[in-house]
């Protein structure tokens, strides 16, 4: 029995099969490394093209006010794809990357809407995850934001679903010497100050009775003015939010996921 000595074909051809492999292996981190964006600089993130400009500049003024009055961080992010990533993996992987929320707060979400094969899904930070269990992430998805994307309305389901969860996370965050707080509490305070304001006014009025109406005047118009200045500036009752600085975001504040959240496909 004879060995049969390696051809130099052979050789050649396990040289070929070595080096494929090698450089389809850096190819695929490569393409790996590329599906996460960089670190971005705003809140609202249409890398897929599902929203008008002036669509993105509306959610993002509306973000931008929410993280200023409460510290807390919503992060919508649209992909056209993900690659080989699950919607949840991914949320979370590009959440941790970027670092939204606090530190030590942990109080940031991310919203991800992928383009290809419909899927969404919103990754919570720990701090988050108290207010947002999944479940209730899961019923957001459900009673909001599918039947408005089933429609094409992707900006309506992205703006209803923010609302919504400001509401649930209301008064639960306050930003240091930024916005003031405005729960259902504090609502409920002023309503009662007003009662108390009112009755005040009405007893010094009939006091001055006698006088003529100018007393009764005076006193509805001072009341009229607290009322009309609360109820102008005093608190929002939109998400539960007063409203922020106005100005730009400043940038994530390196904040952790552990993993909670919820979507599904539409």
């Amino acid at each position: 029995m004879t060995n049969c000595p390696m051809t130099f074909h052979s050789i050649a051809n396990k040289i070929l099969a070595i080096l494929f492999f090698c450089l389809a292996g850096t190819i695929a981190y490569a393409d790996d490394s590329k599906v996460f964006p960089d670190k971005s600089s705003v809140l609202v993130n249409d890398y897929a093209l599902f929203l008008k400009p002036g669509e993105v500049n509306a959610l993002e003024q509306k973000l931008v006010a929410y993280n200023d009055s409460t510290s807390t961080q919503i992060v919508i992010v649209t992909m056209t794809s993900i690659g080989e990533y699950a919607a949840s993996d991914y949320a979370q992987q590009l959440a941790q990357k970027w670092g939204i929320g606090q530190k030590g707060k942990n109080n940031g979400l991310l919203i991800l809407v992928v383009k290809e094969p419909h899927d969404f899904w919103i990754a919570t930070g720990y701090g988050m995850e108290g207010n947002l269990p999944d479940a209730t992430l899961k019923r957001l998805f459900e009673e909001v934001v599918k039947p408005n994307f089933k429609q094409g309305n992707y900006y309506g389901g992205l703006d209803e679903v923010t609302d919504a969860i400001m509401q649930i996370m209301s008064g639960t965050y306050q930003a240091d010497g930024k916005g003031r707080k405005a729960s259902g509490n504090r609502a409920l305070f002023i309503f009662v100050a007003l009662i108390i304001l009112i009755a005040v006014f009405s007893s010094i009025a009939k006091r001055g009775g006698g006088k003529g109406n100018g007393g009764s005047g005076g006193g509805g118009f001072l009341a009229g003015a607290l009322l009309g200045s609360l109820a102008s500036g005093g608190f929002s009752s939109r998400g539960g939010y007063s409203g922020g600085s106005g100005g730009g975001f400043g940038g994530f504040g390196g904040g952790s996921f552990g993993g909670g959240g919820a979507g599904g496909s539409w």
